[in-house]
């Protein structure tokens, strides 16, 4: 995303799973979310919905999301594929938390 003010990212890109999140946050709203990961399906889901679940909400909103609830969102995940959605809310903390 060209005009994000701030990047998140879980794992190691190129060395296993990752996720990166970019975020456009504006005072404590994030306006705009996109992501990169290392494209196994369900990582994808994960962090497309994250980012479709933090455009236009507050930040301390955000912070309280846990990886059970994004599970939940997608209507749930195949079996030993909950991690990807930990990854995806830990990229996304790491983002709200760069200044």
């Amino acid at each position: 995303m060209v005009d994000a003010n701030r990047l998140g990212v879980a794992g190691v890109p190129g060395d296993g799973p990752f996720v990166r999140i970019w975020l456009r946050v504006d005072g404590d709203t994030i306006l705009k979310a996109t992501y990169d990961t290392n494209g196994c399906p369900s990582s994808i889901g994960c962090s497309s919905a994250l980012c479709e679940l933090s455009a236009g909400r507050k930040l301390e909103n955000m912070k309280l999301l846990e990886p059970q609830e994004l599970e939940q969102y997608l209507g749930g995940l195949p079996e030993g594929k909950g991690h990807y959605a930990v990854l995806a809310i830990q990229a996304l903390r790491s983002a709200m938390e760069e200044s």
